[in-house]
This record gives structure tokens, sequence and C-alpha cells, in this order.
């Protein structure tokens, strides 16, 4: 009778998730909607600005500033794709999410993750050429070959998470429909399927770490040698000036991979549903609103164009009062 209840179990279908969010603290779900709701339009606002003005300004038409436009739009799907929902579980206290629904959010999720790891990278190799190879850099990068490099990597971010996601939604899973997490994360499902997942696990691990670590090791390769391009170059100023051009690039790496390898390098049963959500939030939440500001600030062009755009609004405002 057991192994028949259990197999009952197996074969209901599931219509949808609650996702359970941030429920073990009742008594900050207002705090938590206000501080999150804060971050979402500081993030939006953020990425929107640096979206416009690099289309607006052509000192900014250059491939560094191209990828960081894709970057920042990329930033504004992947946030709107995850902290509308996770705001609405902080006044429900338990989100209800059809089963389509958790579908579209975790392929979503789960290919802009795909396509900013590859982005992340063809931003270090663009770096890597103007610094190391600075006289045919304009040659070799050309409108033409930024465009097919971008076109490329989303393409491929939106095709590599479709056989995961055939997988673990043709898995069996229980009647009990409680995703312990703020959005429909993989890793969170896995838990709720009657059956063994081992190989699915082992598949996403295999994927996870391709898509992850081949992007990352290039990353990093392209840093290596742009120091030690750097260290050759005789003067202080010379040296300042060539590793400004990357230092806020090579920190939003170092935020985006320390917290996604964290998340999805570790297997799934080492890992705490707090400690999860909390490194989860650096990189879906947190990251997204950061990186606009440390390209805004550490960056003279994105200064300069943001002044001369701001200093046309106002002028147009000023102008529109006039009687």
């Amino acid at each position: 009778m057991e192994d028949l209840g259990i197999e009952n179990e197996t074969i209901v279908a599931i219509t949808e998730f609650i996702l359970l969010g941030f429920g073990d603290f009742p008594e900050m779900q207002p705090l938590l909607f206000v501080t999150f709701l804060f971050i979402y339009t500081i993030t939006m606002s953020g990425n929107i600005v640096i979206v416009l003005v690099i289309a607006a300004d052509h000192n900014l038409h250059t491939p560094m500033y191209f990828f960081l436009g894709n970057l920042s739009f990329l930033e504004i799907c992947y946030t709107t794709t995850i902290v509308p929902k996770m705001l609405r579980s902080f006044l429900t206290m338990r989100e209800v999410i059809l089963f389509m629904g958790c579908v579209a959010q975790l392929y979503i999720f789960g290919s802009l993750a795909v396509t900013e790891c590859l982005l992340l990278s063809v931003m270090s190799y663009d770096r890597y050429l103007a610094i190391c190879h600075p006289l045919s850099y304009a040659s070799v990068m050309n409108f033409k070959v930024c465009l097919q490099i971008a076109v490329s990597c989303w393409i491929t971010g939106f095709l590599t998470p479709i056989a995961m996601m055939v997988l673990t939604f043709t898995l069996p899973f229980c009647a009990f429909k409680e995703v312990g997490h703020f959005f429909c994360d993989f890793m969170p499902l896995l838990k709720l399927s009657c059956t063994d997942t081992h190989l699915v696990e082992f598949l996403s691990f295999t994927v996870s770490a391709c898509v992850t670590l081949v992007p990352f090791l290039l990353t990093l390769t392209s840093y290596c040698r742009i120091i030690l391009t750097i260290q050759r170059i005789p003067s202080t100023t010379g040296k300042q000036k060539a590793f400004s051009t990357c230092s806020s690039h090579l920190l939003v790496v170092s935020i985006f991979y320390g917290t996604i390898i964290i998340v999805y390098g570790a297997p799934v049963g080492n890992q705490t549903p707090a400690l999860n959500k909390a490194f989860s939030l650096l990189y879906t939440v947190i990251s997204p609103m950061f990186n606009p500001l440390i390209y805004s600030l550490r960056n003279k062009k994105v200064k300069c164009a943001l002044r001369k755009v701001g200093s046309k609004v106002f002028t147009f405002l000023k102008k529109s009062n006039i009687p």
C-alpha cells in the first residue's frame, strides 16, 4: 500500500508551485518589500540610463560600450524576470506561480545567465585586444564583428538550457509543491521530484561547468595577458590609464563569477536553503544594481556622457517652462 501511495503521488499533475521566498521571517516582510523595491528601482533606472546614454553619445559607439550596452540590457531583463515575483511574495507570504510560468522563469533566467557569462568573457577579450594589440584592434573589432559576436552570445545563451529544461520538467513531481526559494531555480525544483535525480544533477553540473568555467578561464587568461602587458609599460601614468579601462569590468566579473560558482558549483545536497537564497540574491538582485554604478562612477567617458545628457535634459526642461 505504501508503494502504491508513492506511485500515486508521482503521477499527480502539478499545475502550480508555491514560492516560499523569505516566509521564515514574517515580521520582516514590509521592510524587505521596501528594501528590494528600492533596489529594483535603482537597478532598472541605472541600467536604462546606461543603455540610453551609450545609444545617444557618439563617443561611446565603440566595441567596449557596445558590449556594455548589451550587458545593461541583459541586466534589465534578468532583474525583471526575478524581482517582481519576489516583491509579490513579500506581500502574499506564499506566492503561487503556474507550472508554465515556472518553466518560463527558469528558462529565461538560465538563458540570461549563460548569455552574461559569454558577454563578460567577450568584454575581457575586447580589453585584451585593446591593451595588448592596440594597432590591430580597430580592424579586428569592427562593428560587424561586434554585432556577430553579440548575436552569437544571445543565441547560444537561449539554446543552451533547452535540454536541461526538458529533463527537469519531465521529471515526476510529488504532490508536495512548495519551492524553498524566491524564484523557480533549478536545484530547489529537483528536490520536489519523486524519482532519482542523480543523472539530471550530473548533467546539470556538466553543463554548468562548461558554460561557467570555460568563459571564466577565457576571462582569466585575458586578464593575465593584460596584467603582463601593463607591467611592461614604462610609465606609472601609462599603467594606471591602461588598467583603468578594464578595472570596472574586472570588479563586475569577480562579483558575478564568485557567487555563481559558489551556488552552482556545489552538489545539491550540500547546500542549505538559507545559504542558497543569500548567494542567489547577490547575482540576481544586488549585482545588477551595482553594475551600472561601477561602470558610471569608475569610467570617465561614461561620466562625461552622463553630464552631457543631463545638461541637455535640464536645458530642455528649463526651456519648456518658459511662457
